[in-house]
């Protein structure tokens, strides 16, 4: 018998793995459509996701890319028009990079119908499936954010 055989994931676990992969494929779509590559794309997700912009050294360790190289991913952006840098709320030593209004617009666009087959499905959930759901998956989304925060084993 090979590791493989020995362990095979329940049907939840492999939907949740089938999701990842797909998440995988949707976000070098979005970099597509966006005209940009695959790591922008997701310096984007990462300053849409922050209500107050995040510091270039911050975006770097998100993205685990080198202070170097985030001062080229957020010059790049600034050049598409998709952040600014704007001055730190409480530092005015530091400055923060915020995504645009016009990334936020091109963004919803390029992600429209993928977020409509999202919300129909949830249309189809009765409020108590809703409810567990969301329940299930934030467990694994903490579970996700430990592994990828933990020492390795």
């Amino acid at each position: 018998m090979t590791s493989r055989e020995r362990h095979q994931p329940s049907a939840l676990a492999q939907a949740v793995r089938d999701l990842l992969q797909a998440n995988s494929e949707a976000t070098h779509t979005l970099a597509d459509r966006l005209g940009v590559g695959v790591t922008d794309a997701v310096a984007l997700d990462h300053l849409l996701s922050s209500n107050d912009g995040l510091g270039p050294t911050e975006l770097g360790q998100r993205l685990r890319i080198r202070s170097a190289s985030a001062t080229t991913l957020v010059d790049r952006l600034h050049a598409s028009g998709h952040a600014q840098r704007v001055p730190h709320p409480s530092d005015r030593r530091r400055q923060t990079v915020v995504a645009t209004d016009t990334a936020y617009e091109q963004v919803l666009v390029a992600l429209k119908p993928l977020l409509d087959r999202i919300e129909e499905a949830v249309a189809r959930l009765s409020p108590d499936q809703a409810e567990v759901t969301a329940a299930f998956l934030r467990e694994v989304t903490a579970a996700m954010h430990d592994y990828a925060s933990g020492p390795p084993d």
